[in-house]
């Protein structure tokens, strides 16, 4: 999934050492803030310190984020995690579309295989006995 907006906080960076394997570890998390009639802030996380390093996500840079959302349970408790894989600068690429709560209107556009509902039928005429949809 991808993200465009501005980013509005850059949180300090965790650390630490991997209790099972021993390795050093190092993460990120920023708030990403997507323009919008209501805008929408997203906090994703880069991990490992040669992404955070090559990213190198600054305070009010205009970005595109690309990240995966996966959850984990601790404690009987489940949380979300967005983790960023790719992040490219300046305005969105042609072909990657927005992020929408919903896709835009078309007037009579014609059924394709891919939608959900079927196509809307005209009335079978005026003072039809088989006027129920059932």
């Amino acid at each position: 999934m991808d993200l465009t907006g501005k980013i509005i906080a850059v949180l300090p960076a965790n650390s630490g050492v991997s209790s099972r394997t021993g390795n050093a570890w190092m993460s990120q998390e920023y708030v990403i803030e997507v323009p919008g009639q209501y805008p929408r802030k997203c906090l994703f996380r880069v991990f490992g310190e040669d992404r955070i390093k090559q990213f190198n996500i600054q305070n009010g840079e205009e970005l595109t984020i690309s990240f995966d959302i996966d959850a984990h349970e601790y404690n009987g408790r489940w949380f979300n995690e967005i983790r960023a894989y790719n992040v490219t600068r300046g305005a969105a690429p042609a072909a990657a579309p927005q992020a929408t709560p919903f896709p835009p209107q078309q007037a009579a556009a014609p059924q394709d295989a891919t939608s959900p509902f079927p196509p809307a039928q005209e009335p079978a005429g005026e003072g039809s006995a088989d006027d129920l949809p059932f």
